[in-house]
């Protein structure tokens, strides 16, 4: 007989049914009820056991935590909490777990804990539902690329060259830490490295998508990508993946336009998918928000935040509107922000991000034309010579999550850019290539994919939303 998933059986309309069902035991009480639960949905299934048929020695091995695989009939449930159970005609304790040591017992844990015990911790509603929210997000976002006609790119790990110009990455390296070869200045020769330079992790995989979009007009990469970034806070990984289009002959106009689309379809294929999850994790929520004090409670539950993201348009404003706006603003007046806005070129911080959406416009927001010293140098100079074709796109809760540009398609502009941030050309000569050989307005973005998963789980915490974080002295599992 081929084993039914919870998840099938408790959207099943016909009963009885015989059935085969396989899972782990969340619970057992009384010896004869067990909650069931095998990943498939946040819902356990309720199987009745016949204590008085069942061999003694066998009761005991239905711990929680132990895998069985139970063989019985669907029916319609007597009792209170569930519709539907199963009663159970035959039982077989497939792995057991030990009651006195097994770690994630039916109680409450801290998330500290859990992430101690990340191998584990998916066996818990809450981080169940995570994952299968993360999954879904990780399926909308192909599946919305390619029904748009982008091609996926895989874009290198190892690489040569720092894209943000952060300079703190992972060094990739075979030399002998102890004893490196040297030059005759003293310094470690990298000529005898495996690679015959010095090499790093990647911090984006932007400017090798450029190079593609270049050729095969729309492409995307979502993937792995590093930074040695020494932030222990609970928004900062070592490792995260990040989801990055690049498309040929797309102005900032259009780069928007892309990216309001594309947040919108991936939030609402969540909410069409996964409602059992996004339900639990709200209520949730609302459980931790109910010991806060009043002024630090949230306004929005999580699933409004996530319709506030799907129903509405998002307004555009440029940053010199957005500054004034700030400046003028009754927090910043009254002296209420951490960060006081008093100028033109101030960096932008969560606070004003959110005042923005969540009081001023009441809607997501999408910022334009940032001041260029606060970006990067691939993004293309406005004809004032002080902003960059820039945006980001801001959400309740968390600020920014998107970030994207036109890129800077003149190679004498940006010659001179990277020249002012001394970035040597013989560097990126092969970006460089692309302004030299049917140059063409491009533009993209990109997004931090845990980012994304942090926003519609309400999930705090980035180590959270990652199935085994990276983090500074942090290397488990």
């Amino acid at each position: 007989m081929t084993h039914h998933t919870v998840a099938e059986l408790l959207s099943n309309t016909k009963t009885p049914i015989e059935i085969e069902i396989k899972g782990w035991v969340r619970t057992f009480r009384a010896n004869r009820f067990i909650a069931l639960n095998d990943g498939s949905t946040i819902h356990n299934i309720q199987c009745v056991i016949n204590f008085e048929d069942t061999d003694p020695k066998l009761l005991k091995r239905i711990t929680t935590g132990a895998s069985v695989s139970i063989q019985g009939t669907l029916v319609k449930s007597q009792g209170k909490g569930q519709s539907l159970e199963v009663q159970v005609n035959a039982i077989q304790v497939l792995g057991d777990s030990d009651p006195d040591t097994y770690p994630i017992q039916p109680k409450k844990h801290s998330f500290e804990f859990l992430r101690e015990n990340a191998h584990l911790r998916t066996r818990t509603n809450t981080f169940s539902a995570v994952m299968r929210l993360r999954s879904s997000l990780s399926f909308a976002v192909h599946s919305y690329f390619n029904s748009n006609g982008f091609y996926y790119m895989h874009t290198p790990i190892i690489t040569g060259s720092d894209a943000e110009g952060a300079g703190e990455m992972f060094r990739v390296s075979t030399l002998d830490q102890k004893k490196p070869p040297l030059t005759e200045q003293g310094e470690v020769d990298h000529s005898k490295n495996f690679f015959g330079k010095d090499t790093n992790l990647t911090v984006s995989g932007q400017l090798e998508a450029e190079t593609y979009a270049m050729s095969l007009g729309k492409v995307y990469t979502f993937g792995p990508t590093f930074r040695a970034e020494n932030s222990n806070t609970s928004r900062h990984l070592s490792e995260f993946w990040m989801i990055e289009p690049e498309v040929a002959f797309m102005d900032l106009a259009g780069n928007m336009d892309l990216a309001e689309s594309f947040m919108k379809y991936v939030i609402n294929y969540i909410l069409e998918h996964n409602p059992d999850d996004i339900k639990f994790l709200e209520d949730r929520l609302l459980q931790e928000e109910k010991n806060k004090p009043q002024a630090e409670r949230s306004e929005m539950t999580l699933s409004d935040k996530l319709r506030f993201v799907v129903d509405n348009n998002f307004k555009r404003v440029s940053y010199t509107e957005a500054i004034d706006i700030l400046r003028q603003s009754k927090p910043n007046k009254k002296k209420k922000f951490k960060y006081l806005i008093n100028e033109w070129g101030a960096d932008l911080q969560s606070e004003h991000e959110r005042f923005l959406v969540e009081k001023h416009f009441k809607c997501p927001v999408i910022l334009f034309d940032y001041p260029a010293n606060i970006k990067a140098f691939y993004m293309r100079l406005n004809e004032d010579g002080k902003t960059v074709r820039a945006m980001d796109i801001l959400f309740p809760g968390i600020g920014e999550i998107v970030g994207g540009s036109q890129r800077e398609e003149r190679l004498e502009v940006l010659k001179e850019k990277m020249a002012a941030l001394h970035i040597p050309e013989e560097e990126l000569w092969w970006y460089l290539d692309l302004r030299k050989y049917g140059t063409a307005v491009h533009s993209g973005f990109g997004l931090g994919f845990e980012r994304l998963v942090m926003f519609a789980t309400g999930m705090s915490n980035i180590r959270d939303v990652i199935p085994y974080p990276r983090t500074p002295q942090n290397a488990e599992f």
